[in-house]
């Protein structure tokens, strides 16, 4: 089983000539003697280095307390974090196949094999407080690296030596905080020693053929002149959309493995941000160049519906099996959850296997990169440059859109049509929901207002749909088993229950909308 840490350190080009003065270093009491330690390391990344460009790094290491495999992706926030998995998971020249999953979206579909052969002498030294408690660990390397023929040739007619030798320092805290990071840097400046312009052994063993800040540990970013339209100024409903389309983009990069892996409630997360992109796009159409996002919008659009088809037989799995296995004896409840679940789980089998494949394409790939061109360079126009105001109209308009069509559902009478009005209603007031997130805390409270309102449209109409959903589930399962199965008693029950508190859902919408007005 993978186990997964978050890592916070810094490398330093060189080692002191003197030990470290610790006088000025925050709670550290005295230094202690870590060991020495000989670790043997083979790095992998695709022929062109996917991995390295986007700050990840995957080892198979030898030698030291925590021989394994290692996975190191980067964090918003400069740290990196890593997975690790034992020797046995994968063999000398085949990582395990969760790593090459969890490398499956920065590798863009590419194998991967090893490009780098690092030889390490690490001397350690630990900072320790009053009660013997390590604060951080500083590493001297000293390091020798062997580049594999699967690395690609340095560009220009120089190129690189095959075989690298350097010393490096490095800083990893383990119960420290930044502070001391930041304490150690200074005392290793007073000393003439300073960060290293690779981050990564990795990088350093292949400088020359990567662009300088490949592997600092960020994503890729694309530049300026990948995408229209100019910066956001700063206070401007732009600049809060600027900074809503980044979070939901890095969301999707996160959530991309365990989709991948089937994490409980992936699809249902990533789908969510999905919603949130294409809202974003529609609620502030006015300020953005559409015919830069109405492509990405068709995309988002093709891609949710992917993500659909497994979630919603997640929502019919949750909903009929708990109703299920609730029933009373005379029906069933066990052979009915079990029919139940037997159905819902091949089919979400299947949607789930669909689903990877697609991430697996082209058009999945192409996709992200889109939306990362996005997320970097919004196309914004010049209206976006407005304040508060542009926000709040935005706001009003989702609100007035929202309300409208809840009422042209209420109008009509229950049926079929009505059903079709109410969901079509349920995703105004999503849109509407996810419009005002986008520009709160910018817009203040109109925005909060009618995130909370909009939410309470939302969820009896969900909820609602759920029961439409149930019954054409109910319906499927009845006709696929046998007549005279025990669960054909407990299936007519759950078919009659789906629509119980379809009367309260829809008065509760209507009592909603009223607020919404106000």
């Amino acid at each position: 089983m993978a186990t997964v840490h978050k890592e916070i350190e810094r490398t330093y080009a060189g080692a002191l000539a003197h030990p470290l003065s610790t006088e000025r270093l925050p709670q550290v009491a005295g230094v202690r003697t870590g060991g020495t330690e000989r670790l043997d390391a083979v790095y992998f990344d695709t022929p062109d280095l996917r991995l390295l460009r986007r700050g990840v790094t995957l080892r198979r290491r030898t030698g030291g307390h925590d021989a394994g495999w290692h996975l190191k992706t980067p964090g918003e926030d400069g740290s990196r974090t890593e997975t690790r998995l034992p020797l046995a998971d994968g063999s000398a020249g085949h990582p395990p196949p969760e790593l090459l999953v969890r490398t499956a979206l920065d590798a863009r579909g590419r194998s991967v094999a090893p490009v780098v052969h690092l030889r390490t002498r690490r001397d350690l030294t630990l900072l320790v407080d009053e009660d013997g408690h390590t604060l951080a660990e500083l590493a001297r390397d000293t390091v020798s690296a062997r580049v594999l023929d699967a690395a690609p040739p340095s560009p220009g007619p120089a190129t690189s030596p095959d075989a690298v030798d350097w010393v490096e320092t490095e800083v990893e805290l383990v119960d420290g905080g930044t502070d001391l990071l930041d304490a150690v840097e200074a005392e290793f400046q007073r000393s003439g020693l300073e960060r290293a312009a690779r981050q990564s052994k990795l990088g350093h063993a292949l400088a020359g053929r990567l662009p300088e800040g490949a592997d600092a540990g960020g994503w890729a970013r694309p530049a300026d002149g990948d995408s229209v339209g100019g910066p956001a100024k700063s206070g401007s409903v732009g600049e809060a959309l600027t900074g809503y389309l980044r979070v939901q983009a890095a969301a999707l990069r996160t959530l991309d493995p365990a989709v991948r892996l089937d994490e409980p409630d992936a699809v249902h997360r990533m789908r969510v941000h999905v919603r949130r992109l294409r809202s974003a796009l529609a609620a502030h159409r006015r300020i953005l160049d559409r015919t830069a996002t109405d492509p990405l919008d068709h995309e988002l659009r093709w891609f949710g519906k992917v993500l659909g088809r497994a979630r919603d037989t997640e929502v019919i799995t949750e909903r009929l099996g708990g109703q299920a296995e609730d029933l009373p004896p005379t029906g069933h409840p066990a052979e009915t959850a079990a029919r139940v679940r037997s159905w819902s789980g091949a089919r979400y089998r299947e949607a789930h296997r669909a689903t990877v494949r697609v991430m697996h394409g082209r058009r999945y790939f192409d996709l992200l990169d889109a939306v990362d061109r996005l997320a970097a360079r919004p196309p914004l126009k010049g209206r976006a440059s407005r304040g508060r105001a542009e926000a709040r109209r935005m706001l009003d308009r989702q609100r007035r859109r929202t309300a409208r069509r809840l009422e042209q559902a209420l109008a009509l009478p229950p049926g079929t049509p009505r059903d079709g009005r109410l969901h079509r209603a349920r995703k105004a007031a999503k849109r509407a929901r996810y419009a005002a997130e986008s520009v709160t805390p910018f817009a203040g409270r109109p925005a909060d207002r009618l995130r909370k309102r909009a939410r309470g449209i939302q969820q009896p109409l969900g909820a609602h749909q759920d029961g439409v959903m149930g019954e054409q589930a109910l319906a499927e399962i009845a006709s696929a088993g046998p007549a005279d199965d025990r669960s054909a008693f407990g299936l007519g029950i759950l078919y009659a229950r789906q629509r119980a508190d379809a009367a309260r859902q829809v008065k509760q919408a209507a009592e909603a909308r009223k607020r919404l007005a106000g």
